[in-house]
């Protein structure tokens, strides 16, 4: 859970509005434990959220943000008020979330796999992915402060953690400013400072460690 993107998402949306929630991470290896996750979560993919108070169960993030932003509302709605507007922030959602985090995945798990077993012809199908997807971005973000305009939404949930780790393996590059730009304004939110902050400690088990900013890794850079 330190290090998943996914995970960051949510975490994003709920210190943008102060929610109250109890974290809790599985350990794989206890078995017990792993059976009573996969009773909520039955293909085991993180995040998922219980409310015990409406004895609820909701997987996906998307679904668990808005869920969130419908039962525990905040100061800042995650999706903006207007059917245009809210079909704008999700749409821009399932973009980061689809071309941009599941590609990164790819290239991040290609990395944790022993020799023989690589797919480097999937990799570079997923690098083309990220760059396609950037030039997206590059073009949507040239007169918005956010990814729906000026307030933040759930799209911007997504973009920050798919951004950060997108941007180690597959650097922007120079030829794309706004999405540069775009992703400093996302490393300056409150919320998704906290969320790095957070996961910093665990950065040494990033498989593209060794490729991440010095600026990322704090105090760490300094000892490395």
């Amino acid at each position: 859970m330190t290090l998943s993107s996914f995970c960051h998402k949510v975490l994003i949306a709920l210190y943008e509005n102060g929610v109250s929630f109890e974290s809790r991470v599985v350990n794989p290896g206890d078995e017990e434990a792993r059976a009573r996750f996969l009773e909520m979560s039955p293909f085991g993919k993180i995040p998922v959220l219980r409310d015990e108070r409406r004895d609820r169960t909701i997987l996906e993030t998307s679904i668990i943000i808005e869920y969130v932003d419908l039962h525990y509302p905040g100061a800042h709605p995650m999706l903006p008020e207007g059917d245009p507007m809210r079909l704008e922030a999700r749409l821009w959602d399932r973009l980061f979330d689809l071309y941009v985090n599941v590609p990164l995945q790819k290239i991040v798990i290609d990395r944790l796999r022993s020799t023989g077993e690589h797919d480097p012809r999937g990799v570079s199908e997923a690098r083309a992915t990220l760059r396609t997807a950037y030039d997206m971005i590059e073009r949507h973000m040239a007169d918005k402060t956010w990814a729906t305009g000026e307030s933040f939404s759930i799209a911007d949930c997504a973009a920050a953690p798919a951004l950060f780790y997108a941007g180690i393996v597959e650097p922007f590059s120079e030829a794309r400013p706004n999405v540069a730009a775009y992703f400093e304004r996302l490393l300056k939110r409150p919320s998704f400072a906290r969320t790095l902050a957070e996961a910093r400690p665990y950065f040494h088990m990033f498989p593209f460690k060794d490729e991440m900013p010095a600026r990322f890794l704090g105090d760490e850079a300094a000892e490395a």
